[in-house]
């Protein structure tokens, strides 16, 4: 007989049982409800005739959450560990923005981020393929990091050498009153982005203009390629893996015939 802890755990972390399936598509329809509620609260009209019902509904999903994250604290093994991870950092911020209202009017409408909670709906709806699809492009981000950190350098020097450039160039005028602002223009500009709220005049200016236009194409490029060629490389398929998540810290994604947890070792 499974003791109320495991019980528990196994409710609350899994999805692979009735009773899992049942409480987790349960909290999937208490995040949208409260996703909903926030940006519906954000309504001029609706605001000042519902505020009452705003206020209650929030604090009953703000009360319900809680529950829930204080209850995965105590099932696991390992609290901190799961505090310290990716869910449970989104499981936190998912209940602050409210207590935090109480002292920093106006920073309730943090509580969005609770959307971030939807990404159970992979673990809970069975889609497999999406999560070893996730673990695939999670590896590939990886190994193309130092790439992509060193491409991200090469334009954020290629930006300011051409922002200060045209703050020279156009004297100062026409919108370019000083570097930091020729530098935005030069980020928007690269970015194929093109607000129009600053543009050169001079022929020199209009010259760099396009010349850094038909760069900001080249660039967009770049990443894509990067990551392209990593994927290709290193693949995405890492075989299945299964929904079962670790009594100790809560982590899931093992192999379907794992002993022990590939993030803390503890047994399954």
């Amino acid at each position: 007989m499974k003791g109320s802890r495991e019980r528990l755990h196994e409710i609350i972390f899994e999805a692979d049982t009735p009773a899992g399936k049942r409480f987790d598509v349960l909290l999937l329809w208490l995040i949208v409800a409260s996703v909903v509620t926030v940006m519906a609260e954000t309504v001029p009209d609706w605001h000042d005739r519902y505020r009452g019902t705003f206020v209650a509904l929030e604090w009953v999903f703000t009360g319900l959450f809680t529950i829930e994250y204080i209850a995965r604290l105590l099932v696991v093994k390992r609290p901190l560990r799961y505090a310290t991870s990716f869910f449970g950092v989104v499981d936190l911020l998912a209940i602050l923005p409210t207590f935090v209202g109480l002292l920093i009017p106006g920073s309730g409408s943090l509580r969005v981020i609770r959307i971030l909670r939807l990404l159970r709906a992979f673990r809970v709806l069975k889609l497999v393929g999406f999560i070893e699809e996730a673990r695939g492009l999670q590896t590939v981000l990886r190994a193309s990091r130092r790439r992509i950190i060193v491409f991200l350098s090469v334009v954020m020097a290629l930006v300011t050498i051409l922002g200060t450039l045209m703050y020279l160039v156009e004297d100062g005028q026409s919108g370019f009153s000083s570097i930091p602002k020729s530098i935005y223009w030069a980020i928007v500009t690269v970015t194929t982005v093109g607000y129009g709220d600053i543009a050169p005049q001079t022929i020199a200016g209009q010259v760099i203009a396009s010349c850094m236009m038909i760069i900001g194409y080249a660039i967009i490029a770049v990443p894509t390629g990067m990551i392209g060629v990593e994927m290709i490389r290193k693949g995405t398929s890492s075989g299945s893996v299964s929904t079962q998540a670790c009594p100790a810290c809560g982590r899931d994604g093992h192999d379907p015939d794992a002993g022990y947890c590939k993030h803390c070792g503890n047994a399954l």
